[in-house]
Parts: C-alpha cells; sequence; structure tokens
C-alpha cells in the first residue's frame, strides 16, 4: 500500500536548508506538495487566510526557532491563538540547530509540538517524519 501524499510546510529564514530539505522530501516522493516560507510571519498569514480550507493547509510543519521578526516560539504562540479556528490538523516538528536544553524543555511542555528534531537532517529522519503513524502524534519528545 502506497503512504498517501502530504503537505510539508517548511519554515526557515536558512535558504540552503529550505533547499536541502525541499530536495530530500521530493527525492521520497514527488507527489508531496511543499509549502516554503522564509519567515514564520508569511507562514502564519498563510495558515490563517486558509484556515478554513483543509486543502491548502498543511498536513506537516517543520518550524526553525530562530528567525527574525516572529522567531518560532512566537509563532506557536500565534499558532495556539488561531488553532480552533485551522480545519485540519498540523503535525508541527521543531527543526533547529539550538542544542539549548531550555529550547528542548520548552518543545517537550508545548502540546502542539511533535518533535524536536536537530539540524542537520539526514533523508533517514525525513523519511520517519513523513510516514504515516509519525504525522499523526506519535511523539517521541
Amino acid at each position: 500500500m502506497e503512504d498517501k501524499a502530504k503537505c510539508i510546510a517548511v519554515v526557515d529564514d536558512d535558504d540552503t536548508f529550505q533547499f536541502i530539505t525541499s530536495r530530500a522530501i521530493r527525492s521520497l516522493s514527488g507527489e508531496n506538495t511543499i509549502l516554503q516560507f522564509f519567515s514564520g510571519v508569511d507562514a502564519m498569514q498563510y495558515l490563517s487566510e486558509n484556515a478554513l480550507n483543509p486543502d491548502m493547509l498543511p498536513d506537516v510543519l517543520l518550524l526553525d526557532l530562530n528567525m527574525p521578526v516572529l522567531d518560532g516560539w512566537m509563532f506557536l504562540e500565534e499558532f495556539s491563538a488561531i488553532k480552533k479556528t485551522v480545519a485540519k490538523e498540523i503535525s508541527i516538528f521543531i527543526v533547529s540547530s539550538s542544542i539549548d536544553r531550555n529550547d528542548i524543555d520548552r518543545a517537550r511542555q508545548n502540546k502542539n509540538i511533535i518533535d524536536y528534531i536537530m539540524k542537520p537532517v539526514t533523508v533517514d529522519k525525513f523519511k520517519e517524519l513523513l510516514s504515516p503513524d509519525k504525522g499523526l502524534r506519535s511523539s517521541t519528545l
């Protein structure tokens, strides 16, 4: 049985990470849709504008913590405020180069986060993230 294609949103201001991530995801399945946001502001605006349209919303959201203007933590606060209006459950993964124990603990306490993943991310880790059971609340935090 073939896995259903997913819509994956990548929210990261790093061009190189965006490129590598998109390429890795496409190599796993060309059927996946990839939404790229280079700022938390743009991602939040997109989610707000499309909150009632589940076909336009991502299944999985990969979120960087360290971004200008609206960082990952602020994004999560804003997402929590609109979550009840979002027509689809979105599995959010923190993808960060931060090894700060405070960030990891904070992620562990946030019910909107499935997992905290350290950069760099391997193709095998992307494969795991996109597996049917992983994107559906099987937290490994």
